[in-house]
């Protein structure tokens, strides 16, 4: 399995960018899975940012991001979202996306079993 993340770049302070994430397997089944998105800078730990359940219909996001960041999903497309709005310099970080099964919840790293490569955003002040 393979989360392939992209659309991460340089952006000024208040800008937008919009990061996706595509899964490739034959064997994953993309609907089955809940899809996160997490960050990591220099020297903390990966940090939840947004997740969504299976079908899309519910979504959850850290309190740092919520208001400008919105997570979707195209399951017909196998990929997931995450649209960065009203971006500011701390967002600055590697995002990563992540795929779990949802039984051990959304916000922890553990409760996913197969991550992306990460794809770094940077914001200028």
């Amino acid at each position: 399995v393979q989360l392939q993340a992209s659309g991460g770049g340089l952006v000024q302070a208040g800008g937008s960018l919009r990061l996706s994430c595509a899964v490739s397997a034959r064997t994953f089944t993309f609907s089955n899975y809940y899809m996160g998105w997490f960050r990591q800078t220099p020297g903390k730990e990966r940090e939840f940012v947004a997740a969504i359940n299976r079908s899309g219909g519910t979504t959850y996001y850290s309190d740092s991001v919520k208001g400008r960041f919105t997570i979707s999903r195209d399951n017909a497309k196998n990929t997931v979202y995450l649209q960065m709005n009203s971006l500011k310099f701390e967002d600055t970080a590697v995002y990563y996306c992540a795929a779990g099964t949802g039984s051990l919840g959304y916000v922890t790293t553990r409760a996913y079993n197969v991550w992306g490569q990460g794809t770094l955003v940077t914001v200028s002040s």
